[in-house]
């Protein structure tokens, strides 16, 4: 990996150079997550943040031998169960393709 300098301006402002924009596909608007590592900072985009939040809830269930299906299962059952209470739909009169 090449290094780039980049200036901080006056209210702490960098800019992320051009060719390391278009490789993380960033563009005006998008959010970036600065991490601290033992070596400095790390800059990576938001949806990098997410996909290893869920990366790591994925493994933590597994170690509790907890699949996907079950966890699908009970947001089924919770929502159900909320639409009932709220609007006494029973889960029985929805089809297939409800969000219950």
């Amino acid at each position: 990996m090449s290094e780039m300098l980049a200036r901080v301006q006056e209210k702490g402002q960098v800019t992320i150079p051009s060719q390391i924009r278009k490789k993380l596909k960033l563009k005006k608007g998008d959010l970036v997550v600065f991490e601290e590592t033992e070596t400095g900072i790390m800059i990576k985009p938001a949806e990098v943040l997410v996909s290893d939040a869920l990366t790591e809830i994925g493994k933590a269930l597994q170690a509790k031998g907890i699949t996907l299906d079950e966890i699908m299962d009970r947001g089924r059952n919770i929502r159900g169960s909320l639409i009932a209470d709220k609007y006494g739909i029973e889960k029985s009169n929805m089809d297939e393709t409800s969000i219950y």
